[in-house]
């Protein structure tokens, strides 16, 4: 009985670690909206000189956009005309938010570099 009891609980284990590792595999996947977008505010934040109601306001704005990449515009015809326009519609988006949040001559910079 002892033998069935450690066999059974040594096989939970298992189970659980397997998910545990693969939870954390995810969370390292380089092509995640909040991981392009963490990288992007940091550059910006460096760049620009944000301070931090301007770095989180940013990075929501960054996943979004990359949200909305990732649904509807990579891996389609770039051509098409649905596409084109959901593209500019999320570029203008992200540009009203960057407008709203930055200084003059903080957005300056940014369009500079963009």
């Amino acid at each position: 009985m002892k033998k069935i009891v450690t066999v059974f609980v040594f096989a939970i284990t298992m189970i659980l670690g397997v998910q545990t590792s693969s939870a954390q595999q995810l969370s390292q996947d380089n092509s995640r909206p909040e991981v392009i977008a963490k990288a992007e505010t940091a550059k910006l934040t460096e760049t620009l000189d944000l301070n931090g109601d301007q770095s989180r306001t940013i990075f929501r704005a960054l996943v979004a956009k990359e949200v909305g990449y990732q649904k509807s515009v990579q891996g389609k015809d770039a051509k098409s005309a649905a596409v084109s326009s959901e593209k500019k519609k999320l570029d203008d988006q992200l540009s009203a938010t960057m407008k709203k949040t930055l200084t003059a001559d903080q957005y300056a910079e940014w369009l500079k570099n963009e």
